[in-house]
């Protein structure tokens, strides 16, 4: 174990710097044995870390390698198996616990010993040991005392010492000398104790014939002490002489540390002068300019500025602790507070002079003999609504003192905002219901022909208030019933079943509409807008704000942030509060626009179409801007009514559809409705281009499309006078070629159904038309068919008694070429009668009757030519005849 424990301290833990305290040859307990080691190092660099280490030999045997390696800090408990009897088994408890079974007890305990002693000696958190012998476990060294630990191995760790490579040469070299040393080592330890005699008797010798030098070697050292001290009398001479000096720097240095610290006192004095000086120290001018700066020049409003800003600098300026306690500073706070209050008060009651003379100077009301009642007639000619630039222009150059408003003053700054809105409500409702009134007579008709028609009651009604909307709303819609009979129907649906048409509508009232509605939406959007940007400016909303809170004061310092006003709603944001207060200005906005959509509903239901995509387009050029914004809000809202007009209009048509009634005496033709939906699509096509809303459309024209096919199919069966494949093929038709001339992507599938449903009745039309021609000739063959049905060979046929050669040729001379010419000629005559001539379908049914004739004929010689081979027999007109047959009957009539 010696030689191996040599061995692995010079292969293994010498390159890493370590050194090995124990060893134990053990394998894994319960598997094959596979012996390896378990080694007990530690490093030589400090701090000291000790390692339980894995070793095991190299599969080719000739040498060892590490495999596994523990520190011994993360060792939780070492478990003897037995402390009584003698047993080679013992476990390791690291993160997981390792069982071992060593190659003898001896090897086990020393190793068990050696960890115990190195716990002992460098951990601080010992390891449990369990059913371990006391007498492996020795007490532990308290900490601070000299003595290492008992023990022989102890001594061990604490004198071992690395052999340098040159004394492991020697003894290396010592060996191979003596070939001896392994097999008998007393024999060469003997040898080694006889040299090392034979070295000290040198050594003494050595140290006698050195006497003379050593007694020479006292006499230096004697006078080495000599020296010494009388150095260090002299030192002690410069020490006494030094201590006087020493005691005059310190009463030096005492002086410039006060100096020093008086000098800083005073700096520090004067930067709190100069600070409070600095920054709380307002102005002759700035004063002046707030207590009577002129607030109606731009010099005069520059000052004030300037001043209001120097004012809420030294009002916010951060007090060091200890500046309150001032005097002066407290009588600069009471004189700021004044000021403040004071410029507030006048500036408070300026713009409320401003609002008022801007709003009576913009509503006119300010001019002596104003006639009020001329505002609706100066702006019919224009359908505008007037701007207010100037105003805004004139209130912006104040909106830096509304800022320091609400900095300073929120109270006021609230009132003011309130005072604005309750001004600008009163005129932009006057304005607004004016543009409505006079959009409102335009859809009716023109100005003049509105005064005709109303007279001058109606013209006052129209101009009223809002009180008097109801009585302007219904005299318009008199005005739209009367102004309109002599043109179209009131409800002007383009699917009406009644006795007008779509083409006797009056196109141009459409288009008339259409820019009026445009005007209304364009003027209303910019004049939104414009005035959302000034509020903005103006009143300083445009990043979120934080409310204040109300701070208590004892009387004798003024608080900075006065008492809100308890009506003050609590707003999440600025934008919250501009919309709130773009509401109150154009509250009548939505009731104008609803009230208009409503009139141009009425006047006529396909309006609805103009408006939804106009609404359309401005809402999401309103959203584009800003989606929360009050004209997007607003538009939004009213788009619903729109939407739900169109859809109300879509199921109007849809109604009309299902109570469409037909003529008993006259043919059916081309439905009205199915007229009206090429119409519409058409209209709906040209209004809809690259409009944002196309979607609503292709919805409508499903709905609309399904409910014509149903109601198609419903008046073919309800049909008397005109055949049902008549009907289901010409409407069919039409759809088709409407779906197919319109492109619409969205009804493509419905135009493919149309397609096959005009194929479908336009064969079972031609056929049951068509019949039998040759009623006798028909019956003949098909009992021919049915005879080869039941077995009997084709050839054979003809040996039947009913259906020989002379029975044929008698059944074929009853069909000569006139009577089939004259049955053709009654049947054109007939069909004639059924088609209408606004599909010119005559010509295609007659050429698909040509064709069935032809394939009947086909099918009759093919049957003579089979079941009658050689007969010589054949039909008494040809295909040829049949072809001029048909085409002389079709010219001639």
């Amino acid at each position: 174990m010696t030689a191996i424990k040599h061995a692995l301290q010079r292969d293994i833990f010498t390159p890493n710097d370590e050194r090995l305290l124990g060893i134990v040859n053990v394998c894994k307990a319960g598997k094959k044995k596979k012996n390896c080691f378990l080694c007990a190092t530690v490093t030589t660099e400090r701090p000291v870390q000790v390692k339980v280490v894995k070793v095991k030999k190299s599969d080719k045997g000739d040498f060892y390698k590490r495999q596994l390696t523990w520190e011994l800090r993360d060792l939780r408990e070492v478990d003897a198996k037995d402390a009584s009897k003698e047993n080679p088994e013992f476990d390791l408890h690291f993160e997981k616990a390792y069982k071992w079974v060593a190659s003898s007890t001896a090897e086990k305990n020393s190793f068990i010993s050696c960890i115990w002693k190195l716990n002992q000696r460098y951990l601080r958190k010992k390891v449990e040991f369990v059913n371990v012998s006391s007498q492996l476990l020795e007490e532990s060294v308290p900490s601070g005392e000299s003595q290492s630990v008992a023990g022989g191995d102890e001594d061990a760790l604490d004198d071992y010492q690395e052999l340098s490579t040159r004394e492991e040469q020697d003894i290396e070299g010592m060996m191979e000398m003596c070939e001896y040393a392994i097999s008998n080592a007393e024999a060469f330890a003997e040898k080694l104790f006889k040299e090392l005699q034979v070295l000290d008797g040198a050594n003494i010798q050595s140290i006698m014939a050195s006497e003379k030098q050593v007694n020479i070697l006292m006499m230096l050292l004697d006078d080495a002490l000599t020296e010494v001290d009388t150095i260090e009398g002299k030192l002690s001479s410069y020490e006494e002489m030094l201590q006087s000096v020493k005691e005059q720097m310190d009463q030096i240095s005492q002086s410039n540390r006060l100096i020093q610290i008086s000098n800083t006192n005073n700096g520090k004095l004067l930067d709190e002068i100069q600070f409070i000086v600095n920054y709380m120290d307002l102005s002759k001018g700035h004063i002046r300019a707030l207590q009577e700066g002129d607030l109606t020049s731009p010099k005069g409003i520059e000052a004030c500025i300037n001043a209001s800003e120097a004012l809420l600098q030294c009002m916010n300026v951060a007090l060091r602790p200890g500046h309150d306690k001032l005097m002066a500073v407290t009588q600069q706070q009471h004189l700021f507070a004044e000021l403040r209050d004071t410029f507030a008060r006048r500036l408070t009651n300026h713009l409320n002079n401003v609002f008022v003379h801007q709003f009576y100077r913009s509503s006119c009301l300010s001019l002596p003999g104003h006639d009020q009642s001329s505002t609706l007639s100066q702006h019919t000619a224009e359908l505008t609504l007037p701007k207010h630039s100037p105003l805004h222009r004139d209130l912006l150059r104040y909106a830096k003192l509304m800022e320091w408003l609400k900095n300073t003053h929120r109270e006021k700054y609230e009132g003011l905002s309130r005072t604005y809105v309750d001004y600008m409500s009163r005129l932009y409702d006057r304005e607004i219901k004016d543009f409505f009134e006079v959009a409102k007579i335009k859809m009716a008709g023109t100005s003049k022909e509105a005064k005709g028609k109303f007279g001058k009651s109606a013209a006052q009604g129209l101009h009223g208030s809002s009180g008097k909307l109801t009585g302007s709303t219904s005299s318009l819609n008199k005005l739209t019933v009367q102004g309109s009979n002599s043109r179209r129907s009131q409800s002007s649906s383009l699917l009406d079943m009644g006795n007008m048409s779509a083409s006797d509508l009056d196109v141009a009232d459409r288009t008339k509409f259409d820019k009026i509605f445009e005007q209304v939406l364009s003027e209303l959007e910019p004049l939104c807008l414009a005035e959302q940007d000034f509020i903005s400016k103006f009143f300083k909303l445009q990043q979120h704000m934080t409310v204040p809170e109300t701070e208590e004061t004892d009387g004798s310092m003024p608080s900075r942030n006065p008492p809100l006003a308890e009506h003050r709603h609590s707003l999440s944001s600025e934008k919250d509060m501009v919309r709130l207060m773009m509401t109150n200005i154009f509250h009548s906005i939505d009731t104008e626009l609803n009230s208009l959509i409503a009139l141009g509903d009425k006047i006529d239901s396909f309006h609805s179409l103009y408006m939804l995509v106009k609404m359309s387009h401005h809402v999401w050029t309103a959203e584009n801007v800003d989606p929360a914004s009050f004209l997007s809000t607003t538009l939004g809202n009213v788009l619903v009514t729109v939407k739900r007009n169109f859809d109300k209009c879509i199921s109007g048509q849809i109604r009309q559809m299902e109570e469409v009634k037909i003529s008993k005496k006259s043919k059916v033709g081309i439905l009205s409705f199915v007229t009206g939906f090429e119409e519409f699509a058409e209209l709906a096509e040209t209004i809809f281009r690259n409009a944002e809303r196309r979607g609503d459309l292709d919805k409508a024209y499903v709905k609309l499309i399904r409910a014509v096919f149903m109601n198609v199919e419903k008046v073919a069966n309800e049909s008397q006078k005109t055949p049902r494949d008549v009907v289901m093929m010409e409407n069919f038709h039409h759809i088709f070629s409407t779906l197919s001339r319109l492109k619409i992507s969205c009804l493509d599938a419905e135009r493919r159904e149309a397609k096959h449903k005009y194929t479908d009745h336009l064969q079972s039309y031609v056929i049951n038309s068509l019949g039998q021609p040759l009623e006798k000739l028909n019956h003949f063959f098909e009992g021919v068919e049915a005879r080869v049905a039941q077995g009997v060979r084709e050839e054979e046929v003809s040996y039947q008694l009913a259906f020989n050669k002379q029975e044929l040729r008698k059944v074929i001379k009853e069909y000569p070429g006139k009577e089939v010419k004259k049955g053709l000629d009654n049947l054109y005559k007939k069909v004639d009668k059924h088609l209408c001539e606004e599909e010119s379908l005559l010509q295609v049914v007659w050429h698909s009757m040509q064709d069935e004739f032809i394939r009947q004929y086909k099918h009759f010689e093919d049957l003579i030519g089979r079941c009658y081979p050689g007969s010589g027999i054949t039909m008494e007109f040809t295909i040829q005849d049949m072809l001029e047959y048909f085409s002389s009957i079709a010219q001639s009539h």
